[in-house]
C-alpha cells in the first residue's frame, strides 16, 4: 500500500497541473476582465458581457480605440476611449498582464506550491487569509451535510433492502424521492416562510451562523446557537441530498443478499445480524464509498451556493461565485487550486478505505 501511496502522490502533480492549465487557458477567453471591470466603474458603466481580456482577433472585439481621441496608445480594452494610456498600463502591471500568459501561468504556479496566493483583485486582503474567514461557514455546511447524509442514508438503505418491497419501503421512497425532486433552495424558502417569520412561525434564525452576541455566551449557549441557526439550511440540503445515498446503499446490499455466500452463511447458522454485517456490509459498501470524495467536496459548492444566499451565510460557495462574476481571478484560481489539491487527496483516502473495508482489495499489484 505504502508504493502505490507514493505513485498517487507523483501523480497528483501533473493532474493538478492539467487542472490548473486547462482552467487558465479558459480563462484567457472568458468575456470581461478586472481591467474591463474597473473601467467601467471609471465611466460608470457596467461590464459588457461581450468584453475580455485581451481583445479577440475577429470582430468589434479587436478594434483600435485612440484613449482621448489624441492618437494616442492603441487599447486593447473597450470602454477605454478617453481614459490616460498611462492609467491602462499601471492597471495591467498591477494585475500582472503586462507579461506574456505562458510566464503569467508558470509564475502563479510556482507561488502556489509555497501556498503564496498573492492579493484578491478588489479587496484589500490576502486570498488565503479571505478564505480563511469564508471557511468556517463552508466546513459547517459540507462537513454536516456530509455526515448527515451518511449517517441517514446508509441506515436508511440497509433497513430499505432487507424490508424490500414492504410498506415501509414504498413509503419512504416516495418520501425520497418527492425530496429529491425538490431543488433545495425551493425547500429553503418553504422552511424559511414556515419556521423562520414569514407567515406563520418565527422559530429560527434567518440570517448568519452564529447570533450577533455569539461571543458573549457561554459554552453550552454557543454550540446550541450554533446548531440554532445550522437547522433551516441543513434540514433543506439533506432532504435533497437524501436519495442518492439512500437508493444507491439500497440496490448495493440487495445484489449482496442474493449471493452464494450470504446462503451458505445463514445455512450455517449465522444470525441475520452477523450475515448483514459481517459479511454483507463490506462488500456492499464499495459502492457507497466510492461517492464520498465527489459527494464531500461538491458538498462545499454545488450544493451551498443558493442556500448561503437565501440564509446570508458568507461562504466558500458565495466567494468563488462573486469572484467569478467580478473576475476576481485570483481567488479563482486560488480556491480551485486549494480545492482542487483537496479533492486529489481525498480520492487517495477513497482508496484507503476501501482496503479497511475489504482486506481483499490489495492496490499493490494494480497498475495506477
Amino acid at each position: 500500500m505504502t508504493a502505490y501511496i507514493f505513485r498517487r502522490f507523483a501523480l497528483m502533480i501533473p493532474t493538478l497541473f492539467g487542472i490548473m492549465l486547462f482552467s487558465f487557458i479558459i480563462i484567457q477567453f472568458a468575456p470581461g476582465g478586472p481591467i474591463e471591470r474597473i473601467i467601467s466603474q471609471l465611466n460608470g458603466t457596467n461590464v459588457d458581457a461581450t468584453t475580455r481580456i485581451g481583445g479577440s482577433s475577429t470582430g468589434d472585439f479587436s478594434r483600435t480605440v485612440q484613449p482621448g481621441g489624441d492618437g494616442g496608445v492603441n487599447s486593447r480594452y473597450r470602454g477605454a476611449r478617453g481614459l490616460d494610456p498611462e492609467l491602462i498600463k499601471s492597471l495591467e502591471k498591477q494585475f500582472g498582464f503586462d507579461k506574456p500568459p505562458v510566464e503569467r501561468f508558470l509564475l502563479m504556479m510556482k507561488n502556489y506550491l509555497t501556498f503564496n496566493f498573492g492579493q484578491s483583485y478588489f479587496r484589500d486582503v490576502s486570498v488565503l487569509k479571505l478564505i480563511k474567514e469564508k471557511m468556517p461557514v463552508s466546513i459547517s455546511l459540507g462537513v454536516w451535510l456530509t455526515l448527515l447524509t451518511y449517517g441517514i442514508s446508509i441506515p436508511l438503505g440497509i433497513r430499505k433492502a432487507v424490508q424490500d418491497g414492504s410498506q415501509f419501503d414504498i413509503w419512504t421512497s416516495t418520501v425520497i424521492t418527492v425530496g429529491y425532486a425538490i431543488p433545495s433552495f425551493l425547500f429553503a424558502i418553504f422552511l424559511i416562510v414556515i419556521f423562520a417569520g414569514g407567515s406563520f412561525l418565527d422559530w429560527f434564525p434567518l440570517r448568519g451562523l452564529v447570533s450577533d452576541n455569539w461571543s458573549q455566551l457561554s459554552w453550552p449557549e454557543k454550540i446550541a446557537d450554533y446548531f440554532w441557526h445550522l437547522a433551516l439550511p441543513m434540514t433543506a440540503m439533506v432532504i435533497s441530498a437524501l436519495a442518492t445515498i439512500t437508493f444507491l446503499t439500497k440496490n448495493s446490499f440487495l445484489d449482496e443478499i442474493r449471493k452464494q455466500y450470504v446462503m451458505t452463511a445463514r445455512a450455517k447458522g449465522l444470525t441475520e445480524t452477523r450475515v448483514l454485517y459481517g459479511h454483507i456490509f463490506r462488500n456492499a459498501m464499495l459502492l457507497v464509498i466510492s461517492g464520498f470524495p465527489a459527494a464531500f467536496i461538491g458538498s462545499f459548492f454545488t450544493g451551498t451556493l443558493l442556500i448561503e444566499t437565501i440564509f446570508s451565510l458568507d461562504g466558500l460557495g458565495r466567494l468563488s461565485f462573486e469572484s467569478v462574476v467580478n473576475r476576481d481571478y485570483a481567488v479563482v484560481f486560488a480556491t480551485l487550486y486549494i480545492f482542487g489539491a483537496m479533492g486529489l487527496l481525498l480520492n487517495l483516502l477513497s482508496d484507503m478505505i476501501y482496503t479497511w473495508v475489504d482486506p481483499r482489495i490489495d492496490f499493490e499489484t494494480r497498475e495506477v
